[in-house]
């Protein structure tokens, strides 16, 4: 755990945190801090500017704005949040399981994850939609789905040289179970390389997620959501050009913040390397034996296992 203790120490990993932790307080708390009803409309206060009586203005339908970033930002965040869980949960387990399927067992999961891999986002999501309902869940769970592949590759090309390391060999002479091998050996190792998926593809989907609620998929008006809104408030650049920048700007801090604080975690597994870049020693009793699949796993990896 020494990776995510060193992680926090630059300022700008401090920086994405706050950011992030503030993020997440809109989005738990954001309904109650709204100070209107993010729903109740005022035809006779249609697209004002910021004042003192509606801080961002309103929308085109005399609607707060400032009362519905604060109360969408927990669908947007959460849309995000459910459908990287899911990935995780999904792609994690089966990443960690495929090094002990044998050879034939890793070949068929590898192909199922190649054919998942080529399916675009967006289009996927709304065809899932349209079969099962417009709603977010679904919406989420369609994307989890493709994420998985992800978290499995990432999981798998880490963990890849621990499997025949001496320790882990040694636990399984010993007569410990595959659960407690992971758990002892494996798993703390792996950690850094699935907190750095994650973060990105929070970020990821955070965007993917907006484009969706964007087009209307997912979450229907007049629920608010950040993508939902920035699609309504393009509707009105004449009147106010000003308009898309407020949920825009929460969408662009959010995805960098994320992506800041997973570079911030990468670099530091990477000052843990052996002095000189210097490969791990427990990778090469299996580097004669590894296959055109094995080798291309480790290049995937996003962070040294440390």
């Amino acid at each position: 755990m020494r990776t995510l203790r060193r992680a926090w120490r630059p300022a700008y990993a401090k920086v994405a945190l706050l950011v992030l932790l503030a993020i997440a307080l809109l989005a738990v708390f954001g309904g109650w801090l709204a100070p209107h009803d993010p729903l109740a409309q005022n035809p006779r206060n249609m697209l004002r500017g910021p004042g003192p009586g509606h801080l961002l203005g309103t929308d085109y339908l005399g609607r707060d704005v400032l009362s519905r970033l604060l109360e969408g930002s927990g669908r947007s965040v959460a849309g995000a949040v459910e459908a990287v869980a899911a990935a995780m949960a999904v792609g994690v387990p089966a990443g960690l399981a495929s090094l002990w399927m044998g050879r034939v067992g890793e070949w068929i999961a590898q192909r199922a994850v190649d054919a998942l891999m080529t399916l675009p986002f967006t289009v996927f999501a709304i065809a899932v939609v349209g079969a099962l309902g417009n709603g977010m869940h679904q919406a989420m769970l369609a994307l989890g789905v493709l994420y998985a592949p992800l978290f499995f590759r990432m999981t798998r090309a880490a963990a890849l040289s621990l499997r025949h390391a001496p320790y882990v060999e040694s636990a399984e002479l010993f007569g410990a179970s595959v659960g407690r091998v992971l758990r002892i050996h494996i798993w703390s190792k792996v950690l850094p390389t699935v907190i750095v998926t994650a973060a990105h593809a929070l970020a990821t989907c955070l965007l993917v997620v907006s484009s969706l609620t964007f087009l209307g998929v997912g979450v229907q008006p007049p629920a608010a959501t950040w993508g939902g809104m920035l699609a309504t408030d393009l509707g009105f650049l004449t009147q106010q050009i000003w308009a898309p920048v407020f949920p825009a700007a929460l969408i662009v801090i959010t995805a960098g913040a994320l992506n800041v604080l997973a570079d911030a975690v990468r670099d530091a597994g990477a000052d843990e390397l052996l002095p000189g870049g210097a490969p791990d020693p427990a990778a090469g009793a299996t580097a004669a034996t590894d296959s055109p699949d094995t080798t291309k796993e480790r290049a995937d990896a996003a962070l040294p296992v440390v």
